[in-house]
């Protein structure tokens, strides 16, 4: 036995609930910046960021070409983008998560 399509009655309204998209700052590897200055930056301008975790990340940076340093909303991923890249770190342009 086939069922009826539901139809919602005239007038009712659908609320639709979207998050905002987070978003990822990227830090590329280049020829001039030391693995000193970019884990330090890391720890000065990336809340919660730890000396074993910047190292790491360092180490993806260089060996792997890139590495994700940060996710989150859009607005403080822009401030800690605009740190980093005023700080000579090479960075990716923030993009969706």
């Amino acid at each position: 036995m086939a069922t009826a399509p539901s139809i919602a009655p005239k007038g009712s309204t659908s609320v639709v609930r979207k998050t905002y998209p987070n978003y990822k700052v990227i830090v590329l590897n280049d020829d001039f910046n030391t693995f000193d200055h970019v884990a330090q930056c890391l720890m000065k301008y990336i809340p919660n960021m730890t000396s074993d975790h910047a190292w790491e990340l360092t180490d993806q940076v260089h060996y792997e070409g890139q590495a994700i340093v940060w996710v989150g909303p859009q607005e403080p991923a822009e401030l800690y983008h605009q740190q980093l890249r005023r700080e000579g770190l090479t960075m990716a342009p923030l993009e969706e998560a």
